[in-house]
């Protein structure tokens, strides 16, 4: 029979009461109290009933990851960063519970009893009546990837216009004056600060923006493939090619080989984000460097903290981007 908090109180000759605040660390336990209290439990192998515990405390041991969507638009790197950085941080104290938003047709199976807290990997404008939802339920929130104002909202963006931007001034300082885009989901944030970025590093170095030039993609290889053999097909294609993802990237590039043409010779491919795979395409690809597990994991740890001690103070964290550069960018000679 397992060892119960009774046994441990009956050896340390305390009341149960004593023990409970032990194993919860409280401070109004002596430390040497404490520390007999810990030593017991391990030698006993005492395993807490986290169910009881959750009853007590009114707490559900979840965090809720949800995404605007998971089917769409959301690709299978993004996906596995943020899962793995949020994972990272919580433990095994914490169940994780993943979904996207566009599985509800309603919200009201979301509340304070099921959640401790939320984290929003946030893509969309489409998302706030979630957000207004999960804050009228006075559930701690924070949100990753999306400036959201509000009392409470502890936002953590990376400065995705600033690295779209950096990418085509490379890739304007490369020589190239023919730079096409292709471009996330419509309506997802990123895609329009990715495409602000684009705008403006074209028109502060003094480039046409053409409309041919920018493509809609769906930040998956397929979408990534069929935009840049639209680009290939026009009468005058692009040198280089800013894509809005890494996975649009690679879908480009294969494009481009499956055409008889080389990358970067013939094309220069730029992606967003670095997932683990873009250093070991052929070419390694230059890309920006956007650190979605980093994101992850100071969000997570934001979340801990609200739980542990809720506050109603907005915070706005930024994490920088980064242009990574390999070989699948180079010089225009011609």
């Amino acid at each position: 029979m397992a060892a119960t908090i009774k046994d441990i109180a009956k050896l340390a000759n305390v009341s149960h009461t004593t023990v409970s605040r032990a194993l919860n660390n409280s401070p109004l336990i002596k430390e040497d109290t404490k520390r007999k209290i810990m030593e017991l439990a391990e030698q006993l192998n005492y395993i807490p009933n986290y169910n009881a515990k959750s009853l007590v405390l009114q707490r559900s041991h979840t965090i809720g990851l949800f995404f605007t969507s998971i089917s769409e638009g959301t690709s299978s790197s993004f996906f596995a960063d943020t899962i793995r950085g949020v994972n990272n941080v919580i433990g095994v104290d914490y169940n994780l519970f993943v979904r996207g938003i566009d599985d509800y047709a309603d919200f009201s199976a979301i509340h304070r009893k099921r959640f401790d807290g939320i984290i929003l990997m946030s893509q969309s404008e489409a998302d706030n009546p979630f957000i207004y939802h999960v804050l009228g339920q006075g559930i701690p929130l924070v949100v990753l990837n999306r400036q959201v104002p509000g009392a409470g909202i502890v936002n953590v963006i990376s400065n995705d216009k600033e690295g779209s931007y950096e990418a085509v001034s490379f890739l304007i300082e490369s020589g190239h004056e023919r730079i096409a885009i292709i471009e996330g989901v419509e309506g997802f944030k990123s895609t329009q600060q990715r495409r602000e970025g684009f705008m403006n590093a074209l028109i502060d170095h003094g480039k046409p923006i053409r409309h041919e030039y920018i493509v809609q993609g769906h930040y998956d290889t397929e979408s990534g493939s069929l935009a840049m053999k639209q680009l290939l097909a026009l009468e005058e294609p692009p040198t280089a090619v800013f894509c809005s993802n890494d996975d649009m990237a690679i879908g480009a590039m294969n494009a481009v080989f499956e055409n008889g043409l080389k990358v970067p010779e013939d094309m220069s491919v730029i992606g967003f984000d670095d997932i683990g795979f873009s250093m070991y395409t052929t070419p390694p690809l230059t890309t920006v460097k956007r650190p979605i597990e980093q994101i992850s994991e100071r969000g997570a740890a934001c979340i801990l903290e609200r739980i542990q001690s809720p506050s109603t103070e907005g915070e706005l964290i930024f994490m920088e981007t980064v242009l990574m550069k390999r070989r699948s960018t180079a010089q225009r000679t011609r």
